[in-house]
């Protein structure tokens, strides 16, 4: 299963070499769940090949050179899945790969895992180590406009203070015929439930904002920009929350309310009533015995 879009806040996806994914978080204190045996997604169409399919573009039809800047790349998992698919649809093209990303130590693995890859041959790569308000208050000050062919922003928007002033500048930089794909949790999904009802109950941090891609389109909407957005299916099995003296519980709860140790911490009304509302309808369905809690992404297809 390739699990793409479960940073959600202060969370990211990390993989094993053996191949598992891990719920990770940037916060050291906390810990890591296995994510295979509880995510389940029934669709997702993110990588650059459906993307395409999906919504009938090509972003480097009579291109000698493919730029793409990655908003939020990590550790590179994502990215080079994105590279060999643009590869795959044009053979032989030179590919610019440019990536914004505030962590040192992740560049660092991004690295590592190119100097592992094969077939990188036509493929230049560039770090930059800055958020992206950083990036865009560097290209403001050198007043050099590149343009790029697809720019995409992978479950990062949660860390950006001012969503609409980040949309319009890089859209700015789209060249012709070019795209920009969002991918943050759906509108229809839980999350949005969740936020909605508890989000001020819960510790809220600072570096991060409760956003749907029902606010992203509001907001491209206010912009006048043009775009597409589709639903990406997605559950997660949250069946152990609800079993007394389970670590495994413990992790999940953490990772649903953004708390440290909220199983330990929390107000008794405060559980209760989660308890009780992530098992309805509106939070999550029933099946087979378990409970899957509405996991629901979005991308977010933006044109030039």
């Amino acid at each position: 299963m390739d699990v793409l879009g479960c940073r959600i806040m202060n969370w990211r996806i990390i993989r094993t070499e053996k191949g598992n994914s891990f719920i990770g978080v940037l916060d050291p204190r906390l810990c890591k769940i296995p994510l295979e045996p509880y995510f389940n997604l029934c669709s997702h169409p993110v990588t650059v090949q459906a993307f395409a399919m999906k919504t009938k573009h090509r972003i480097g039809d009579t291109k000698s050179e493919i730029k793409i800047l990655s908003i939020g790349g990590g550790a590179g998992e994502i990215d080079l899945q994105i590279v060999s698919k643009v590869q795959a649809q044009y053979p032989g093209v030179c590919i610019n790969n440019e990536v914004v990303e505030p962590s040192a130590e992740q560049i660092a693995k991004y690295k590592e895992l190119v100097a592992k890859t094969s077939n990188l041959e036509n493929v230049k790569f560039a770090w930059h180590n800055e958020t992206s308000s950083e990036y865009q208050r560097r290209m403001l000050e050198k007043k050099e406009v590149q343009k790029w062919d697809f720019i995409h922003m992978i479950q990062m928007l949660y860390y950006v203070k001012d969503i609409p002033a980040t949309l319009k500048f890089f859209h700015s930089l789209l060249g012709t015929n070019a795209k920009i794909l969002i991918i943050v949790v759906s509108g229809s999904s839980g999350w949005d439930k969740l936020w909605k009802k508890y989000g001020s109950r819960l510790p809220q941090d600072d570096l991060c904002l409760y956003v749907t891609s029902d606010d992203l389109t509001q907001m491209l909407d206010s912009l006048g920009l043009k775009y597409e957005c589709y639903d990406l299916l997605s559950t997660l099995d949250i069946s152990d929350c609800f079993t007394d003296g389970n670590e495994t519980a413990d992790l999940l709860w953490d990772f649903l309310t953004e708390t440290c140790n909220f199983n330990a911490t929390a107000p008794p009304d405060l559980k209760a009533e989660l308890v009780k509302d992530l098992q309805e309808p509106e939070f999550s369905t029933k099946k087979e015995g378990k409970v899957l809690f509405n996991n629901n992404l979005s991308f977010i297809v933006i044109g030039a």
